[in-house]
């Protein structure tokens, strides 16, 4: 872990790793944005990028105010709404 980290998650879909820093302040690493876009246009890839950012935001406001995020039940939430964004999108 980096210095400063406290805590490092690292769940199980999207490449997603968290870092908690002392703090309580957080970032986020995933995979979120890496679907096949190739068939969108540019308004609707700005769409497709801004939902997943926004999904990416809330699994690091939730992991920072101390959720768990490493349940199943959370890991399946973040499946079913990058799916749903993706198929808005897709």
């Amino acid at each position: 872990m980096a210095p400063g980290v406290l805590r490092e998650i690292q769940l199980p879909c999207y490449g997603i790793v968290v870092r908690i820093d002392t703090n309580g302040c957080g970032s986020i690493q995933s995979q979120l944005d890496q679907a096949d876009t190739a068939s969108l246009d540019d308004a609707e890839l700005a769409g497709f990028k801004g939902c997943m950012a926004g999904i990416e935001s809330l699994i690091l406001a939730c992991a920072c105010a101390g959720v768990d995020i490493e349940t199943p039940a959370f890991i399946e939430a973040i499946e079913s709404a990058a799916d749903a964004g993706a198929n808005f999108y897709g």
